[in-house]
């Protein structure tokens, strides 16, 4: 399970390079403009030059409208900015078949430019309070538009997490179909260390985090800690480790 740490600013960019042997992905966001909101190109260029060159950086696009056109440039000024990993909130989208049409618009702008550069179709656990796609359609948009990866994140930043909105049981689920469909499986949303057990055992390919590595466990105004960093990094190892002991080995 790879680790993915949201950085908000430069400054805490260089905060995770402190940490860079217990992370695996830096991923630029701006938390004030939503749970997954877009920051500046030009942030995403400094973060990119400021963090090891092994590791690569995602950049979220936005809370994304149902507007084919405007996403697909967004996703695009991501990827000439940078970053790897390209992550699209379909927060506009009610039905999977606008779901497909933004992420193959998506899909087309990024990989023209980057075609090893990953795209991650993103929905929210939390759907019912948005009103947009239902979290278990996601791999299959990600599947039918091209797209790398399936992500589940919460879109009310109010204290309630992942598992509060979508229980372990489903969230397996939605890994299981994300990875029949040849899709990595992402999942965030206010993850605390308490739910590494389910989400190792589950198959998670890559849990994302900000708030559990924050000062105060804080998101808004908590400053990412190196040693938070290092201390999550641990239980997951501790949580890998417990999983691989009660794995026969295939011989």
């Amino acid at each position: 399970m790879l680790l993915l740490i949201s950085p908000d600013s430069v400054e805490e960019a260089l905060d995770c390079v402190k940490a860079a042997e217990h992370l695996d992905i830096v991923d630029v966001k701006k938390p004030d403009e939503g749970s997954l909101g877009a920051n500046f190109p030009w942030v995403i260029r400094e973060i990119r030059d400021a963090v090891p060159e092994d590791k690569p950086v995602s950049a979220t696009v936005g809370d994304v409208p149902y507007k084919p056109g405007t996403v697909a440039q967004a996703a695009l000024g991501a990827v000439v900015s940078g970053a790897t990993y390209i992550k699209v909130g379909l927060y506009g989208c009610t039905t999977p078949d606008q779901g497909i049409e933004v992420m193959r618009a998506v899909v087309r702008a990024v990989k023209d430019h980057r075609p090893e550069a990953l795209v991650v179709a993103s929905g929210y656990a939390d759907s019912h309070r948005i009103g947009c796609v239902n979290p278990l359609a996601l791999p299959d948009i990600a599947a039918r538009s091209g797209a790398d990866a399936a992500m589940l994140d919460t879109a009310v930043k109010d204290g309630t997490r992942l598992f509060d909105h979508v229980p372990p049981e489903v969230c397996a689920e939605f890994v299981r179909l994300a990875h029949a469909s040849g899709l990595l499986a992402a999942l965030a949303g206010s993850v605390k260390r308490d739910d590494l057990g389910p989400l190792t055992r589950m198959g998670t390919d890559i849990v994302g985090v900000r708030g559990a590595v924050c000062e105060g466990g804080d998101r808004d105004a908590g400053r990412i800690q190196p040693h938070l960093v290092a201390a999550f990094r641990a239980e997951m190892d501790r949580q890998a480790r417990a999983h691989a002991a009660d794995i026969p080995l295939v011989r």
